[in-house]
């Protein structure tokens, strides 16, 4: 289990965008986030997310050459930490992740973690909420969570 999570600009604010910000809260414990990240948002975030800068702005400034300025902060801050998890939705930033050994998911494993838990009867409406907003995903992959969930 992961002792801290690091949340990316994109799920805070697909989650935000289909009204479902607490489910975060109530699926992981802590969130926090970066300065850069929390800028992005544009919103107030809610007291349950904690803002931590990162120490090593020049490693964050190398990784800003390969993602945003977000990710890059999140990416750094996960690396300074103690084997966090990232919730990050960019394929690029995953990917970059994945290189730099660090645990990940996205707004798809929040909701099937979320269904695990039992905090939420179903998956296929908050799917089809975030479908609503700009936020893509493959059929193969929507597909597959419901199966996987047993929709």
């Amino acid at each position: 289990m992961h002792s801290i999570v690091i949340a990316d600009t994109s799920c805070l604010i697909v989650f935000h965008k289909i009204g479902q910000l607490n489910l975060l809260h109530q699926v992981y414990q802590p969130i926090i986030t970066t300065p850069e990240v929390a800028k992005e948002f544009a919103e107030d975030l809610p007291k349950w997310i904690k803002i931590q800068s990162v120490k090593d702005k020049k490693y964050q400034t190398f990784l800003s050459t390969q993602v945003d300025v977000g990710e890059s902060s999140a990416l750094a801050l996960a690396k300074e930490l103690d084997n966090p998890l990232l919730l990050l939705d960019d394929l690029k930033a995953r990917k970059l992740a994945k290189k730099l050994n660090l645990n990940y998911t996205g707004t798809l494993g929040v909701l099937h973690k979320a269904k695990q838990l039992q905090l939420i009867d179903a998956i296929k409406p908050l799917i089809n909420a975030l479908l609503s907003t700009d936020f893509r995903v493959s059929e193969r992959l929507i597909n597959e969570l419901l199966e996987l969930n047993d929709e």
